[in-house]
């Protein structure tokens, strides 16, 4: 052990410059993330905004009984493992599609403009989205007057009041402001592919089609293993901005998540130990779910781990 401290030393002074340029993102972890995980003794405490982190009374796992047993929450968990999985099962593969498209396509000009257009929303908050969304779904808005051209509806609703149909609404919203900014990755690994294979599944009479089976799809299988993993950690994790900004009254059924359940809880309604104790079960729920995913697909990738 002395030893590799001598050597991590001396590698230290050779490359004191590059290594100091780390110093101050080691300091804000520590002070942002480290020091903040002694707030979550809250979550065994009572406590209020006239106690201090010491000075709270215990109270164990009095909380946590609480939340097995409040129906609001479990209403939250299957709201937000509904909109997760939808996300999964639709938001994950779009920007696979979409990014072997752009890949595929040959005029310069016009992939520069496809790529700008699709990363374009990424870079609007959710404040401005969502109030388009309102606009657009309102009664009189862009979506109604296009049904009611197209004779697919008689009467104009607004589709945001809709609590059953909020998850698909979210769903979609969020692969529209995400979808383009989701194929970076996938766009940086097929640069790399070696244009030799592509020539050599010419010469072999093989398709485009097979051609991106065969050879695109399994040069990015790393890639899209890593997404997929930390996809299924965060299924309990929702967008908080989308959520705030497109939940109302009508929807709230179908809406309230578990981030903005916490939110309520805590900000609102002043009950830090209780909204305490659901972050710290959600982290994890969804720590158990990150371990799981990369044991699953680094069987399926030959005993291999992504993380």
């Amino acid at each position: 052990m002395g030893q590799r401290m001598k050597e991590w030393v001396a590698d230290f002074r050779r490359q004191w410059e590059i290594q100091s340029m780390v110093i101050p993102g080691v300091v804000f972890m520590i002070v942002f993330c480290y020091i903040p995980i002694y707030g979550l003794t809250i979550a065994f405490k009572n406590y209020t905004v006239i106690d201090t982190l010491s000075s709270a009374p215990w109270v164990g796992l009095d909380n946590f009984r609480i939340i097995l047993s409040d129906e609001y929450f479990w209403d939250a968990v299957m709201n937000t493992l509904g909109i997760s999985f939808l996300k999964l099962a639709i938001g994950f593969v779009i920007p696979i599609i979409l990014a072997v498209m752009i890949y595929e396509l040959n005029m310069g000009r016009f992939k520069k403009l496809v790529q700008t257009i699709s990363y374009l929303p990424h870079f609007l908050s959710w404040i401005v989205l969502g109030g388009m969304l309102i606009t657009w779904f309102s009664t009189s808005g862009l979506f109604n007057q296009l049904l009611l051209e197209l004779g697919l509806i008689s009467k104009p609703s607004n589709i945001l009041l809709d609590a059953g149909k909020y998850w698909w609404i979210a769903t979609l919203s969020d692969i529209w402001k995400e979808a383009g900014w989701g194929t970076i990755l996938y766009l940086a690994v097929m640069s790399k592919i070696d244009p030799t294979y592509y020539e050599a599944a010419k010469i072999d009479g093989a398709s485009r089609i097979r051609q991106i089976w065969n050879i695109t799809l399994p040069n990015m299988k790393t890639i899209i293993s890593l997404n997929l993993i930390l996809t299924v950690s965060g299924l309990l994790g929702s967008n908080l901005d989308q959520t705030l900004v497109l939940m109302n009254s009508q929807n709230r059924e179908k809406a309230e998540v578990i981030n903005s359940y916490v939110y309520r809880m805590g900000m609102t309604q002043g009950d830090f130990s209780y909204a305490t104790a659901v972050g710290l079960g959600v982290s994890i729920v969804s720590v158990i779910l990150l371990v799981t995913a990369n044991k699953i697909t680094s069987k399926l990738n030959d005993n291999q781990s992504v993380l």
